[in-house]
C-alpha cells in the first residue's frame, strides 16, 4: 500500500508540473482536464452506488447512498493536498446535476431513479394495501401476507431515511418527485369526475335529502360504483400522506443547512390570513411549499387541478362537478364499515386498508378544487361533514353490528377527517354527530387492542 500511495502521489504532482502545454495546436491544462474526467466518473459512480434494478424494482436505501457519497467525497478531498484543484466546485456540480431528472450528459440522475423507484415500488403496493401507511410511526409498513416481501416499507420510508433523500435530491429533486406525484392525483381526479357525470342525477338528489332517511336509502341502492369512489380517494390520499412525509423532511434538512432563510418563510407564511388575495396567498405558499414548511392549501396541487380545466369547461360546470364529488364520497362511507380490512389499528395509527389517508384526501383536495374555483372552503367543508354524519347516523340506526363490525372504525374516520382540517373544528362536528358515538367508539376500538408486557 504505501508503494501504491508514492506512486500515486508521484502521479498527481506530475498534473501540477506544467500549469499548460500545447498538444496539436490545442493548449491542454492538465488540473481543469483531471477536473472534467472526475466529474464523469463522479456522476457515474453515485448511479451505480444506487444498485438501481428496474425489473426487480431493488435500490439502495437513500441513507446507504448518501454515506457512500460521503466517504467517496472524503477522498476526493484529498487530491487538493496534491495538486491545485477546485474539488469542491467538481463536488458541488456533480451534486447539483443530480437533483434534476438528467444530468448534463443527458443520462438518468438519483432524482429520477428514486422518484421512479418510490412511485413503481412502495407507493403502488401502498395503493393495494399491501403496505400500510402509520402515521404513529410516520412510515410505511408491510402487511403481512403469505408471499416474501422483496422489501421492508419502513427501511425506506422513516424519518431517517425521507431526511437523507432530502438531503440527496435537495429542494429541486423534491419539486420533481411532487410534479410526479401531483401527475398521478390528477390522472385518479379525472376519473373521479367521470363517475360523478354519470351518476350526477342521483347525486343532486342525494344533496338536497341528506336528512330523509328513506330517501336517501333508495337512492343508496341506486347509485353504483361506492367502492370505486373510495378507492381513488384512497389512493390519493396515500400519495399526499407520502408527500407530507417528504416536505416535513425537506423543512427538517433546510432548517439544518439554512436556519436564518427559514425562519423569514415561516414568518411569511404565519403572516397569511383568509382575508389575504388568493393570489398573493398563493404565491406565499408556494414559496413555503418549495421549502417544506406545511401550508393550509397545497399550491403543486392548485396548479396540478388548475391545469385539468380545458377551455370548454365552464366554473360553474367545475363548480357543481366538485361539490357533488364530496357528496358522492360523504354517500359512500358506510360501505367501507363491511370491508374486514378496514379495522382501525391502535398500533399503526390508522386502517388496515389506508382508508384512514381520506383524511387527507378530502381536506387537501376540497381545499385545492375550491381555492380553483374561488369558493368558500370552510362552507363546502361543513356540506360534506352534514352529509357524511347523516348517512353514518343511518348506517347504525338500519344495520345489525354483526353486518358492519368495523361501524366504529369508520366513526373515527369522521373524528380524523376534522382533526387534520384546517377549516374544520371538533364544535362543527359536535353539532351534527353525537360525540358520545365517538367515545364509545374509541373505547370499543382500543378496547380490542392487545397490549403485551414483557
Amino acid at each position: 500500500m504505501d508503494k501504491l500511495h508514492l506512486a500515486l502521489t508521484e502521479l498527481c504532482f506530475s498534473f501540477s508540473l506544467y500549469n499548460h502545454f500545447k498538444v496539436w495546436e490545442h493548449i491542454l491544462i492538465p488540473a481543469e482536464f483531471l477536473l472534467s474526467k472526475l466529474e464523469a466518473r463522479l456522476a457515474k459512480t453515485i448511479i451505480q452506488m444506487t444498485n438501481y434494478n428496474q425489473v426487480t424494482q431493488e435500490i439502495a436505501r437513500p441513507s446507504d447512498l448518501l454515506a457512500g457519497i460521503r466517504a467517496y467525497m472524503t477522498t476526493l478531498h484529498t487530491l487538493s493536498r496534491y495538486i491545485s484543484v477546485d474539488v469542491t466546485r467538481l463536488l458541488r456540480s456533480v451534486l447539483l446535476q443530480q437533483t434534476q431528472p438528467l444530468d448534463s450528459q443527458g443520462e438518468q440522475t438519483i432524482t429520477t431513479l428514486y422518484t421512479n423507484w418510490y412511485l413503481e415500488g412502495l407507493l403502488r403496493q401502498a395503493s393495494s394495501a399491501l403496505i400500510v401507511h402509520s402515521p404513529t410511526m410516520r412510515c410505511f409498513i408491510n402487511q403481512p401476507n403469505d408471499n416474501e416481501q422483496s422489501f421492508s416499507a419502513q427501511q425506506y420510508s422513516d424519518t431517517s431515511e425521507m431526511q437523507a433523500l432530502a438531503e440527496l435530491i435537495g429542494p429541486y429533486g423534491m419539486k420533481f418527485l411532487s410534479e410526479n406525484l401531483m401527475w398521478h392525483i390528477t390522472s385518479q381526479v379525472s376519473e373521479l369526475k367521470k363517475l360523478v357525470v354519470e351518476n350526477m342525477d342521483i347525486l343532486v338528489q342525494m344533496r338536497s335529502s341528506f336528512d330523509k332517511p328513506e330517501q336517501m336509502a333508495a337512492l343508496q341502492r341506486r347509485l353504483p360504483a361506492a367502492d370505486n369512489v373510495l378507492k381513488r380517494m384512497t389512493i390519493i390520499g396515500v400519495i399526499l400522506s407520502f408527500r407530507a412525509m417528504t416536505q416535513e423532511s425537506l423543512r427538517e434538512v433546510m432548517h439544518k443547512h439554512c436556519p436564518f432563510l427559514m425562519g423569514p418563510i415561516e414568518c411569511l407564511r404565519d403572516f397569511v390570513s383568509p382575508d389575504t388575495d388568493i393570489k398573493v396567498t398563493l404565491s406565499v405558499f408556494e414559496l413555503a411549499s418549495a421549502s417544506g414548511v406545511p401550508c393550509d392549501i397545497d399550491p403543486a396541487l392548485v396548479s396540478a387541478l388548475a391545469s385539468m380545466r380545458t377551455d370548454n369547461s365552464s366554473t360553474d360546470e367545475e363548480y357543481k362537478l366538485a361539490c357533488l364529488l364530496l357528496v358522492y364520497v360523504a354517500v359512500s362511507l358506510p360501505v367501507l364499515a363491511f370491508d374486514p380490512n378496514s379495522c382501525y389499528s391502535r398500533e399503526y395509527g390508522g386502517h388496515h386498508n389506508n382508508i384512514h389517508c381520506l383524511a387527507t384526501a378530502i381536506n387537501q383536495l376540497a381545499a385545492a378544487m375550491f381555492t380553483n374555483l374561488n369558493k368558500n372552503i370552510e362552507e363546502h367543508l361543513k356540506e360534506f361533514l352534514l352529509v357524511a354524519s347523516s348517512t353514518l347516523l343511518q348506517l347504525g340506526q338500519n344495520v345489525e353490528r354483526t353486518e358492519s363490525k368495523n361501524r366504529d372504525s369508520i366513526y373515527l374516520l369522521l373524528h380524523l377527517i376534522v382533526e387534520e382540517s384546517p377549516f374544520l373544528t371538533q364544535d362543527m362536528l359536535e353539532s351534527c354527530f353525537p360525540y358520545v358515538l365517538l367515545r364509545n367508539a374509541y373505547r370499543e376500538v382500543y378496547k380490542s387492542f392487545v397490549v403485551t408486557v414483557g
